[in-house]
């Protein structure tokens, strides 16, 4: 954390567009940046009649990874409905939902048919989707078929890269990842079921850093080529990026961002990202263990009007209930889950977290 303020203030002269030369900062930068970023008063267009955004990244408990919940031969639909009906109990009314490009490979029209059935199960829950595309975070080589089983007692021990790597590097691989972009976009540009589109979860992460520079671009021209009705964005997350910051920030219709920070950091990053007059959604946050909780989180970002996307849902095959970088071997439970909500059951795993998301979501609805 020593130097967060200070990357901070330099992503706040990035956000302060208007008032710096970003002519120059792209002359500065080798790569070209796509044009038709939402202004700031559409991007408050569409934010400010949309109730307050609560949820979670969500993955079914007997989904592994993301190729596990969208092949044919292990999607859950009926687990899906069951999960998003507690969802839909406590209040929640967005979920971030990952897509795996090597899912659409092995069949495009399949993969469409199974993201659209997940959108209406949603859409039946009064939830609407943030679909992501690429992901830098965890195991590098995806490959189609049967899923590994989990690692006892690890976090995440199957959650895999998309395009992985060094497949992301690569841009012999751009072509067909363009492909798999826009056909999917293209499927579902105006459907309203879609919140907004994510299309790079924590670029640079697993030691990629600006290597991931080139496909973030990439994703953003490809996009935009689309023309979608919901807004785009990839979400800040490593504040010592400073190339990828710069360019998710100068790109992103609306901010985005993750923080598994104490509340007294993460009203820092609130209060210096509101600087771009942009609506800011947290598509990540909640580890209890760092002290980031719902207890203390949850009501600062309803009081800034700052949209709550935490990790983790239900407890199942990603072992989230486990911390990052302490596993333990014999998988019996930890003092204290890292991340979810709800048992396998669907019993919550503390009452009073429930209750606390319950009253903050159904206070002062629009």
């Amino acid at each position: 954390m020593k130097n967060l303020l200070k990357t901070h203030l330099l992503i706040v002269l990035f956000l302060l567009g208007g008032n710096i030369d970003v002519q120059a900062q792209k002359q500065k930068n080798t790569t070209k940046l796509p044009s038709q970023v939402w202004s700031v008063e559409k991007a408050n267009s569409w934010y400010s009649p949309q109730k307050w955004i609560t949820g979670a990244n969500y993955i079914p408990s007997t989904a592994i990874n993301q190729l596990e919940m969208w092949q044919a031969d292990t999607f859950d639909p009926a687990t899906i409905d069951r999960e998003l009906g507690w969802a839909e109990n406590i209040g929640f009314n967005s979920m971030r939902v990952f897509l795996h490009s090597v899912a659409w490979k092995g069949d495009p029209e399949g993969f469409k048919k199974r993201v659209d059935q997940y959108l209406g199960i949603a859409d039946k829950h009064k939830i609407k989707t943030i679909l992501v595309f690429f992901d830098d975070c965890w195991n590098k080589d995806p490959k189609a078929g049967k899923q590994p089983e989990p690692k006892t007692g690890t976090h995440n021990s199957g959650w895999m890269q998309d395009p992985g790597d060094p497949y992301s590097k690569d841009s012999l691989n751009f072509p067909q990842l363009e492909k798999y972009v826009k056909d999917v976009m293209n499927r579902f540009s105006k459907d309203e079921r879609i919140l907004f589109w994510d299309l790079y979860n924590e670029p640079g992460n697993s030691g990629k850093k600006e290597s991931s520079l080139p496909l973030l671009t990439k994703i953003f021209s490809w996009a935009r080529a689309v023309k979608p009705d919901q807004p785009i964005s990839a979400g800040l997350w490593a504040w010592d990026f400073e190339k990828l910051n710069a360019f998710q920030v100068m790109n992103s219709d609306i901010i985005t961002y993750h923080d598994y920070e104490e509340p007294n950091w993460h009203q820092r990053v609130i209060e210096l990202l509101k600087v771009s007059g942009r609506p800011l959604i947290c598509t990540e946050y909640m580890a209890r263990t760092r002290n980031n909780r719902f207890s203390n989180t949850l009501p600062l970002l309803k009081q800034k009007n700052v949209g709550a996307i935490n990790w983790g849902f239900v407890a199942g095959k990603t072992n989230t209930i486990y911390a990052w970088d302490t596993p333990i071997a014999d998988g019996s439970q930890p003092i204290e889950w890292f991340h979810d909500i709800f048992k396998k059951d669907g019993t919550a795993y503390r009452e009073d977290e429930v209750n606390l998301i319950k009253k903050l979501n159904l206070e002062g609805q629009k």
